[in-house]
């Protein structure tokens, strides 16, 4: 059973070498009071393409489109293509006990 259900990228777009994109993806959330979010990183894009996710938080109050930093490691550019699975959403109790 998979971590996240897979985000996938919106259009496409070409991440120059050593350069970061970031990436629409046309979908926004609503997570439970006492959470948080992350996006992380596909082992296969990292491992085959150099390919990885900038960190960020997804606070519980964010309902905005869920957007990812997309980061290319190679020194060639990286062709992304419209719905190439780019990441995993993760979702973890908050340990503040300040939250509401």
């Amino acid at each position: 059973m998979a971590a996240g259900n897979d985000i996938y990228s919106l259009k496409d777009g070409t991440i120059p070498a050593q350069r970061q994109m970031v990436v629409d993806t046309g979908i926004a959330i609503e997570l439970p009071r006492r959470t948080y979010g992350g996006v992380v990183a596909r082992s296969g894009m990292a491992s085959k393409h150099g390919i990885v996710v900038g960190g960020g938080v997804i606070d519980a109050d964010y309902t905005y489109e869920i957007k990812v930093i997309l980061r290319n490691h190679r020194n060639t550019s990286y062709e992304l293509k419209a719905c190439d699975c780019i990441a995993e959403p993760i979702v973890e109790k908050s340990k503040n006990t300040l939250c509401h």
